[in-house]
């Protein structure tokens, strides 16, 4: 089959993350065919900026890109991430907190012995079964380590990165102008289709005409072309995601400095979130307006905080679901324009570089149907195990966790999930059977269940002699692989000198 040729021009509708992630992608892939990309923003739109943190496929998106940590992070007041620590999920005594640690390749060591020992606990043996002792970067995160392997341990580790959104975007937008993009101020006024339904041209409030093959919509919750335009529908996920809903503010570091971990604290009607940056830290409350007003959920972020009643907060609002199909006719929706899963596992970046990688591809196998199918099953998949984290969380305290854990409305993937977990099946074997391990892997579902403690209770568990699982061993092995990293402060404080050198 004969590849589809790039196209001659392309027009990205909005800025932001999305939009410079999207310009630098396509400048690198097609622009060295000819094609022509131009990313148009308005002085009036600001960034929504909600998410500050990431998965790893940021690191393989800046190295793709060939631009160094040296580079952008001190630009971008950025720290590293190795994982996610959730707290309060659970009221079940020793599952108050875990973490969730993104993967190494010595996992392997410790990776099985953990999966017996939650299978064992799950039928109803007394092992220890909760994740944290099992995982390297859950010590390097509860040490104040940084998640960089030095060349003494030839161990691979993926990490990510918490940053400063507004400024990240203006960095991109540095190197993509810099790379040939070009950049365009306009406000969009009107979209002119042509006669046989695709974009024709953008034309701006000054009465300038954009015209290109190809359209990115990244213009935000408006979605002013694939929505407006193009009349796709949108499918929300609000009957079994509940949040809707944001309000933010900053404070101080803590005296212990940034930490290489986002913290997620469950709150009366949803979640805090705690993220480290070199200047500051970043707070949000993400909850659901049906359970808790705006003034309301500002003044429960202000005392998780320690702020004053008076303290500055900014408020936001979310739109959960997705666009029924990413690409249409001529126009590609990205970033917030294409769909949004609340920031709880930080995926809006990464759904962002698969769409674009997997578009660039669909667009030369000539493969639309597919791509469309694809990029549904991500945000599926993605969704399910973010509801689950709601469904199997263990407190019962407000009406919304006592709806959250207890309705019925979830996919047929995730009740096999749960039904493997609570038969005692096994639950790596279901993960891959469902094909599912590309967005989560068997490790991501064993350390959210066991984390908040869903075993039988303590008074119907039978003791094993001698038990299988040795975690004085386990921690020697990870304790001692955790040496091997430096201290976060001191990395974060040598980039801080490159960067002024």
């Amino acid at each position: 089959m004969i590849p589809t040729p790039p196209p001659r021009s392309v027009v990205i509708l909005g800025g932001g993350t999305a939009g410079w992630m999207a310009a630098n992608l396509l400048q690198q892939r097609w622009g060295g065919s000819g094609t022509t990309v131009t990313l148009i923003e308005s002085k009036d739109i600001g960034i929504i900026g909600v998410g500050e943190g990431s998965t790893p496929q940021l690191k393989a998106f800046f190295d793709e890109l060939g631009v160094g940590e040296a580079e952008w992070m001190p630009r971008c007041n950025a720290t590293y991430k190795a994982g996610i620590e959730f707290v309060g999920w659970s009221d079940k005594p020793g599952s108050e907190r875990y973490f969730h640690p993104f993967a190494t390749a010595v996992d392997p060591f410790t990776e099985q012995t953990f999966f017996q020992a939650a299978a064992l606990r799950r039928r109803g043996a007394a092992v220890p079964a909760h994740p944290d002792p099992f995982f390297l970067t859950t010590r390097i995160a509860r040490d104040c380590r940084a998640p960089l392997a030095p060349a003494n341990f030839p161990f691979p580790v993926q990490y990510g990165y918490h940053f400063d959104a507004y400024l990240v975007g203006a960095t991109l937008r540095e190197i993509a102008v810099g790379r040939g993009v070009r950049h365009e101020i306009a406000t969009i006024a009107e979209v002119v289709l042509g006669e046989t339904g695709d974009i024709a041209s953008l034309r701006s409030d000054d009465g300038r005409d954009f015209a290109a093959d190809l359209f990115l919509d990244a213009s935000g919750f408006r979605a002013t072309l694939i929505e407006g335009a193009l009349g796709e529908p949108h499918r929300g996920f609000g009957d079994n995601l509940f949040n809707d809903s944001a309000v933010v503010t900053p404070t101080p570091l803590p005296p212990d400095g940034a930490k290489a971990m986002t913290s997620a604290t469950a709150a009366s009607a949803g979640w805090i979130w705690h993220i480290p940056l070199t200047t500051r830290a970043g707070n949000g409350y993400v909850y659901s307006s049906r359970y808790i007003d705006r003034d309301d959920a500002a003044a429960e972020l202000r005392r998780h905080c320690g702020l004053p009643p008076d303290a500055e907060v900014r408020h936001l609002s979310m739109k959960c679901g997705r666009v029924e199909r990413s690409w249409v006719k001529n126009c590609l929706a990205i970033g917030l324009a294409q769909g949004f899963l609340e920031p709880l596992e930080a995926t809006a970046l990464h759904i962002v570089l698969a769409t674009v990688k997997g578009f660039t591809d669909a667009w030369e196998r000539g493969d639309r149907d597919g791509f469309n199918a694809s990029i549904a099953r991500r945000y599926e998949g993605i969704r399910d195990y973010v509801v689950c984290h709601y469904r199997m969380a263990q407190r019962r305290d407000t009406d919304y966790w006592r709806d959250a854990t207890s309705h019925d409305r979830l996919s047929d993937s995730l009740k096999s999930i749960i039904t493997t977990w609570f038969t005692g099946g096994d639950l790596e074997e279901e993960v891959h059977r469902q094909d599912i391990a590309a967005y989560y892997s068997p490790m991501s579902w064993h350390v959210m269940l066991a984390g908040y403690g869903n075993f039988p209770p303590p008074e119907k568990l039978q003791p094993l002699a001698p038990s299988p699982v040795d975690l004085a061993e386990v921690d020697r092995f990870v304790s001692g692989c955790a040496l091997n990293f430096p201290s976060h402060a001191e990395v974060l404080s040598r980039l801080a000198a490159a960067k002024a050198a």
